[in-house]
């Protein structure tokens, strides 16, 4: 765990925000509302994560969310801990994703992870116990 990482403090992914809405994943929303109701998990998104969540919440889920309501849930979202994508996080991404392989979209999270110093990242896009500099890979719908 990164050395300024707090216990308690996880970084949720888009598909874990996505899932909390997806009426044809009966068992994946229930576990994604179930954390984002956890008291004792203080859950952190990106900017980036935010943009996926209404593009994906407005345009993939079936049916999908209006505007309005999805508009209403960033806005929500946007009251708790929102790491911004600046200069910085893009240049980390860039050299993670070099560096590992990750796509670029990918590196952004884990780098806005690493940045608000949680020790968890909560997607089911990684690998599982996948470790970076102090961020481990939690997929919370796995079995």
């Amino acid at each position: 765990m990164a050395a300024d990482a707090r216990p308690g403090l996880g970084f949720a992914d888009t598909n874990v925000l996505v899932y909390a809405f997806d009426a044809s994943e009966p068992a994946k929303r229930a576990r994604a509302l179930e954390l984002l109701a956890a008291e004792d998990v203080d859950l952190v998104v990106s900017a980036q994560v935010l943009n996926e969540f209404y593009w994906v919440a407005t345009r993939k889920l079936n049916p999908p969310l209006a505007p309005d309501v999805a508009h209403e849930v960033v806005r929500e979202l946007s009251l708790g801990r929102v790491v911004p994508v600046d200069a910085d996080l893009v240049d980390r991404a860039i050299e993670l994703s070099r560096s590992t392989g990750l796509a670029l979209w990918d590196a952004g999270v884990v780098v806005a992870a690493q940045m608000a110093g949680c020790g968890v990242l909560r997607s089911e896009d990684l690998n599982a116990g996948q470790r970076f500099d102090g961020v481990v890979v939690r997929d919370p719908f796995a079995p």
